[in-house]
């Protein structure tokens, strides 16, 4: 493979899914929020635990275009939580301008939440998970 055909893959296989969550989360922070429940902690709950997956989805693509990039997985794992949170509260500004919507503290809190948790779960639960799991990591190039 020549080097501009391996760039080119590896954008597209590696970057695009990222740019596509990061648009993922954008679209879904333009739309007015409608309620889960009429009792309160079940739509804390809800809602929160869905800020946790979708940045923890969000950190896990960063991490895996930063390794395959070439960056060392101390600093991928780093970089990409550093990078989701950030984009946490971009996304946070974001909805200051959405009609319905308010910005939250405490959303970017259970955004780093969910990104920080996937990393260490990466780190510390994947090498000790079932060896199906390790192999599906590896074909995905998680690790």
């Amino acid at each position: 493979m020549t080097k501009n055909l391996e760039l080119f893959y590896k954008i597209i296989y590696f970057w695009l899914p990222v740019v596509v969550w990061a648009l993922v989360i954008f679209l879904f922070s333009s739309m007015p929020t409608n309620p889960v429940s009429q009792v309160y902690w079940k739509e804390f709950a809800v809602k929160k635990s869905a800020h946790m997956v979708e940045y923890a989805i969000f950190t896990i693509l960063l991490y895996r275009a930063l390794r395959v990039s070439g960056v060392e997985k101390t600093e991928a794992g780093i970089y990409a939580i550093i990078l989701a949170v950030l984009y946490g509260i971009s996304d946070e500004f974001h909805q200051s301008f959405t009609p319905g919507r308010e910005p939250k503290v405490r959303d970017v809190f259970f955004d780093t939440l969910g990104s920080t948790g996937s990393i260490y779960l990466l780190w510390k639960f994947l090498p000790r998970a079932p060896e199906k799991l390790k192999k599906l990591a590896k074909a995905m190039q998680i690790i």
